[in-house]
C-alpha cells in the first residue's frame, strides 16, 4: 500500500469497512456454515475496530453491517437467481469463487434494498472491495454483474 492509502478513517469510510467486513462475514457462511447471529455477533464483538492477529479491523458502521449480512441470508433465494440471470451462460454461480460471491450478494443486496444510495456509489465500493482480494478479472466481472444488475433493478437517473 501506498501512503497515501493511510489516511484517517473518515466517517463515510465505515461503511465501506462494514461492507468489507459483511463480505468477509458472508465469505465465512459460505465456506464454514456459520449461522447469521453467530457470525454476526462474532464480528461486532471481536473484529469491527478490534485488532486481531496483529490487523486492526477499521471501525466500521456495525448497523449497516447487520443489515447487509442479514438482507443476504434473508433475500438469498431472490438475489442468487438475479446474479446467475447475469453471469455469461457458461458460468453458474456456484463455480464462482467464494468471495466474489461474497461481493456479488452483498452488493445485489444494496442495490435492491438501499435507494438511498446511488448506484455508481455501490458499485465502485464493491469493486474496490474485489481489488483488495483480486489483481485480475474478478473486480472487472463485480463491475460488469452489479452494473448489469442496477440496470434491471433502478431506473436510470432523470438528467
Amino acid at each position: 500500500m501506498s501512503t497515501e492509502d493511510k489516511q484517517p478513517i473518515k466517517t463515510a469510510n465505515q461503511r465501506g469497512a462494514a461492507r468489507l467486513a459483511a463480505v468477509q462475514a458472508l465469505y465465512q457462511m459460505d465456506i464454514g456454515g456459520t449461522g447469521v447471529l453467530e457470525v454476526v455477533s462474532e464480528y461486532e464483538t471481536h473484529r469491527l475496530g478490534q485488532e486481531v492477529d496483529g490487523e486492526t479491523y477499521l471501525k466500521a458502521d456495525a448497523s449497516w453491517f447487520r443489515s447487509i449480512v442479514a438482507g443476504v441470508v434473508r433475500d438469498q433465494k431472490a438475489i442468487d437467481p438475479m446474479i446467475a440471470g447475469v453471469l455469461q451462460d457458461d458460468w453458474a454461480l456456484s463455480r464462482i469463487d467464494s468471495t466474489v460471491r461474497a461481493i456479488l450478494r452483498a452488493g445485489t443486496f444494496e442495490l435492491l434494498e438501499r435507494k438511498d444510495v446511488p448506484v455508481p456509489v455501490i458499485v465502485t465500493e464493491y469493486v474496490e472491495i474485489a481489488r483488495a482480494f483480486f489483481e485480475d478479472e474478478e473486480p472487472k466481472l463485480v463491475n460488469a454483474v452489479l452494473d448489469r444488475i442496477a440496470k434491471q433493478v433502478r431506473s436510470p437517473a432523470k438528467k
